[in-house]
């Protein structure tokens, strides 16, 4: 990761100029942190909701592997396979909550495209918590949700994210849905981790990359989880030690919710997801390919479900 090393350099400066390169690190230091009546509340675990879900849709974190998760859901909309409820993680979470707006894949797939992500980059001279600060990522969030809650948004909602003090899995269902989905984003190293109340939140993956209970405590009465996470046997060799462990770990905590799901769609793609447009491309048709090869023993689970889908 890049480092700004501001104050190394602080004493090669004139003193009116340090003074003030390190007033502006002090501000930059200040941890971020949310409180007001619309806070998103953390909670270990959700209350069913009235009515409760037909189907839900599970979205995985993965980063810019996360914009295959448009492709499956451009699918399943063409299809005529309704959900009514998406619990999303990290990027799912950002594309679950222009969904819950109202928004379908082919508007969220044109909003996706507009400016790429330097729109977002907001980047902070502290290094150890992250070298992106996310607000840019919240006021982004806030403007295309025009600043609302999560439940004053017209389909429903689940964000899950990570407590930073004990790495417990935590699920937002309520309060401002730009301060949820930031902290369910805030990549461990990479992006500023949230407060909200006082607690520090971050990237849902470090937690449950697939947040299934979620859907599951929800009362969802069918469950369709979507992986981008990459298959194990991808790994390369070079990567050893206590990476490729961590790596082992997040694949059965995958695993571990997957198997609670009563569809997975895990969609295939190459290791390495480098942040350049012709990668986002290639993972939205990965999604496609993914969710229409396996297209006719979903449609045949939900009908067994008792779960007809809307004639497209």
């Amino acid at each position: 990761m890049y480092k700004f090393e501001l104050l190394c350099h602080a004493k090669k400066l004139g003193k009116a100029t340090a003074l003030l390169g390190l007033s502006a690190l002090l501000i930059a230091c200040t941890p971020f942190n949310y409180s007001g009546h619309d806070s998103p509340p953390a909670q270990l675990a959700i209350s069913a909701l009235d009515p409760p879900p037909r189907v839900a849709l599970v979205l995985s974190s993965g980063g810019q592997r996360g914009y295959a998760h448009i492709g499956v859901m451009k699918v399943l909309e063409d299809a005529g396979i309704e959900f009514d409820l998406i619990v999303g993680t990290s990027v799912g979470s950002l594309l679950g909550a222009f969904w819950a707006d109202g928004r379908n894949a082919k508007e969220i797939d044109a909003l996706s495209r507009e400016g790429g992500m330097t729109r977002w980059l907001d980047f902070s001279p502290f290094a150890d918590r992250g070298w992106v600060q996310g607000q840019r990522l919240q006021e982004f969030v806030d403007g295309g949700l025009s600043h609302r809650t999560i439940e004053e948004m017209p389909r429903r909602l689940i964000v899950g994210a990570t407590r930073r003090d004990d790495k417990v899995p935590v699920f937002f269902s309520s309060g401002r849905a730009s301060v949820a989905v930031r902290a369910s984003s805030a990549i461990k190293g990479l992006i500023s981790p949230v407060g909200i109340d006082g607690i520090e939140y971050e990237d849902g993956d470090e937690s449950l990359p697939l947040a299934v209970r979620a859907a599951r405590q929800a009362g969802s009465r069918f469950v369709i989880a979507v992986d981008v996470s990459a298959p194990l046997h991808t790994i390369p060799d070079r990567i050893t030690g206590a990476e490729r462990e961590q790596m082992i770990e997040r694949a059965n905590r995958i695993a571990k919710e997957a198997a609670e799901a009563d569809f997975l769609i895990h969609v295939g793609m190459k290791y390495y997801a480098p942040p350049f447009d012709s990668y986002f491309d290639y993972a939205r048709t990965a999604g496609e390919r993914s969710a229409t090869d396996q297209l006719p023993q979903l449609t045949a689970a939900l009908e067994s479900a008792g779960l007809k889908r809307k004639r497209p």
